[in-house]
């Protein structure tokens, strides 16, 4: 068994990033194009009525009565 002090030459030493270490390459080229890469409003028209539609039941389902119950009672506690 090795110890952390006992590392193979071919090991990279792996540290995380603090205040004063550079981004790694990868988050860098993200932040790059973060504010190129944009949906049409076709696109997220369409997401969106998909969205809606997986999600209507849930919405259609409303408030558990124990949540309603839990709710009047913190706002009589004010």
């Amino acid at each position: 068994m090795e110890t952390s002090d006992e590392r193979k030459p071919e090991e990279p030493v792996l540290e995380k990033p603090g205040p004063d270490t550079p981004e790694a390459p990868m988050e860098a080229n993200l932040k790059m194009h973060k504010s190129t890469a944009r949906l049409g409003k076709d696109i997220q028209a369409k997401i969106g009525q998909q969205l809606r539609a997986m999600y209507a039941d849930v919405v259609d389902q409303g408030v558990p009565e124990r949540f309603v119950e839990l709710l009047q009672r913190l706002s009589e506690t004010k």
